[in-house]
């Protein structure tokens, strides 16, 4: 891994509206919060921070991700519920993925209780609102020094 690490964090559908849609559910703070959240938690690493309404959007970065990022915070949004296709370019990656949420969705409609992103993420980090990303980006940047420094080891 190099001196700074690049990290993905890509947002999915609606959340480009926190701060204004249902702040009892998602809080207050906005999308440029927790943005600066993510580069604070990432300290030296390079943050790719992005926000999409759009499926195939959101699945074409996923793909630039496998050749750009050591690691992938991932907050699908709605599409964690109902998106076979971004599953399956989650699949093609080597690099750790995190699954966010800002809210705990096991705790909210049944709907919500199945995440295809859930399948192939290292973990996921749900139900702290914006300190969901601080964590789930220090988890994926933890899981990247670790797989660099294996990856050292065996050569």
């Amino acid at each position: 891994m190099p001196d700074s690490p690049v990290l993905y964090v890509l947002n999915g559908p609606n959340l480009n509206l926190l701060g204004q849609r249902e702040p009892e559910v998602y809080g207050r703070e906005t999308l440029a919060d927790v943005q600066a959240r993510c580069e604070r938690a990432a300290g030296k690493a390079t943050v790719v921070f992005r926000q999409t309404n759009h499926e195939g959007e959101l699945i074409d970065w996923v793909q630039e991700a496998a050749g750009k990022a050591d690691a992938l915070v991932l907050n699908p949004a709605g599409y964690g519920h109902t998106s076979v296709a971004l599953l399956d370019a989650l699949r093609t990656l080597t690099i750790p993925v995190v699954e966010c949420h800002l809210s705990n969705p096991a705790a909210r409609e049944r709907f919500r209780h199945r995440s295809y992103v859930s399948a192939v993420a290292a973990g996921v980090v749900s139900g702290f609102g914006p300190l969901s990303y601080e964590l789930a980006v220090q988890a994926a940047l933890g899981l990247a020094q670790e797989r660099s420094r294996t990856a050292d080891r065996s050569v």
